[in-house]
């Protein structure tokens, strides 16, 4: 796949299968210029990895995605004055002439979020940690229904403030950070993800308030592609509607990032579900978008109005992955019979059909990111990447870091000045390790476990 900022020539024509779907009809929210769902073409996205204080560097990386064809770029605004600043990232924008729509990524503070719903044309806030950061384990109905009317009494403000300046709300569900209150109720699974969106759902509407995007991101492809299609079928039930963002959190880098993302997100476009992507890359931002384009545009048939089935090469080996990963999730086949050897096993592993090497979870780096995440994953992935069976987690987010990173066998995580936390499984067994001994003590705990190979 490729990863740069060029313009792609099409190439011959697509197979004679014929691959008739209607797409899931959303209803239409703007966002700044630009509107989701609908009959409107798939929105491609992305998210900055710049100090969001530093209003420059934050303002030329977000120029690069757009002229990269991004049309929506999300930027960290975790504290009051970092939310304060879209102010002027905005307005810098805009005198350069990019109108782009940006969207604040809240997670623990309320206020952060108040004050970016009147500068940006869109809040993403996580019902696993906005509102819900205390939760006793031992509970019953009544008390459950109390932190409910809790949360709604909290999150008023910013849905006045978002109906006052027209601003829409993304609900952005990740896997790894589900609340204790939901997570003691439903378990760990894409039900309670899907349970986690309708709650806030229905908070919203008792407030009458509908410019609202969902999203259910997990690192595990079959996770994601489950809470997706749980979650269309409760909104069906209650008569809602809402366009969906699609995206494989934590892909990692390289082919195999992009394979993982493929996997989910093609798979459900494959269905006519989707009506904005992120393609999650430990890479440079910019690197995202031209993967995120070609998925849309393999899916074209289906969400735009060309139905001349031409297809380029990268267009139709999209297709030919997203099929099979739809049909291997659903249990219609059980394997691939495949020439490609090796784009087979990549999409066996990411489907989790079966394991042939190491599997690392990785963030893209945002302005939380806590150091360089990308080099750090290079680092691991050429020490570790022949252990077949064995996950590693690299990340550098304080927010879903822990939670995506406690389904994995062992833990990398970046804790600023040049720190790292070792983990095995969801359990801290080494704190504030010097980067430059991290590795080799990951080793040696790998080694401990009788789980390290030499390479062959």
């Amino acid at each position: 796949m490729q990863s740069n900022c060029k313009k792609q020539k099409t190439m011959g024509k697509e197979n004679n299968a014929k691959h008739i779907v209607t797409r899931r009809l959303s209803k239409e929210v703007r966002v700044g210029n630009i509107v989701i769902g609908g009959n409107n073409p798939i929105v491609v996205q992305s998210m900055t990895n710049t100090d969001t204080l530093n209003t420059q560097a934050t303002v030329e990386q977000t120029k690069r995605l757009v002229d990269c064809g991004c049309q929506m770029v999300r930027i960290t605004a975790s504290e009051e004055k970092t939310a304060n600043n879209l102010y002027n990232i905005k307005n810098s924008l805009i005198k350069q002439g990019y109108q782009v729509p940006l969207v604040a990524d809240i997670h623990f503070n309320p206020k952060a979020a108040e004050i970016s719903a009147s500068l940006v044309e869109k809040i993403r806030i996580n019902p696993g940690n906005y509102v819900d950061k205390h939760w006793e384990e031992n509970f019953n109905e009544t008390q459950y229904k109390d932190i409910l009317k809790k949360a709604q009494d909290n999150i008023f403000p910013l849905v006045d403030i978002c109906k006052k300046y027209s601003t829409a709300i993304r609900i952005g569900v990740n896997h790894g950070s589900l609340s204790k209150r939901i997570l003691y109720k439903y378990g760990n699974t894409p039900l309670a993800m899907a349970e986690s969106a309708m709650e806030f759902l229905r908070m919203f509407a008792q407030m009458d308030f509908y410019d609202i995007v969902v999203s259910m991101k997990a690192s595990s492809v079959k996770v994601m592609y489950e809470a997706n299609k749980i979650l269309i079928n409760k909104m069906q039930k209650e008569n809602l509607n809402y366009p969906l963002h699609l995206g494989v959190t934590e892909a990692g880098n390289g082919e195999d990032g992009r394979i993982k993302s493929i996997c989910g997100i093609g798979a459900l476009l494959s269905m006519g579900i989707g009506d904005t992507i992120r393609v999650s890359l430990t890479e440079k931002p910019e690197n995202e978008i031209p993967v995120a384009l070609s998925i849309a545009s393999a899916f074209k048939d289906i969400y735009t109005k060309d139905k001349t089935n031409k297809y380029n090469k990268e267009e139709r080996e999209i297709r030919k992955i997203s099929l099979a990963s739809k049909k291997l999730m659903d249990k219609e086949q059980k394997t691939l019979y495949w020439k490609e050897e090796e784009t087979k096993k990549q999409v066996l592993q990411a489907t989790g059909i079966k394991v042939f090497k190491t599997e690392f979870i990785a963030c893209p780096s945002c302005g939380r990111t806590k150091y360089d995440i990308q080099e750090a994953l290079e680092k691991v992935k050429q020490r570790c990447s022949h252990l077949a069976g064995v996950k590693i987690a690299v990340m550098g987010c304080i927010v879903n870091g822990p939670g995506e990173m406690a389904d994995a066998d062992y833990g990398y995580i970046g804790c600023g000045q040049g720190k790292v936390n070792l983990y095995r499984k969801a359990k801290l067994v080494y704190s504030s390790v010097k980067e430059e001994e991290a590795l080799d003590k990951l080793i040696s705990m790998i080694k401990q476990d009788g789980l390290w190979k030499e390479k062959q």
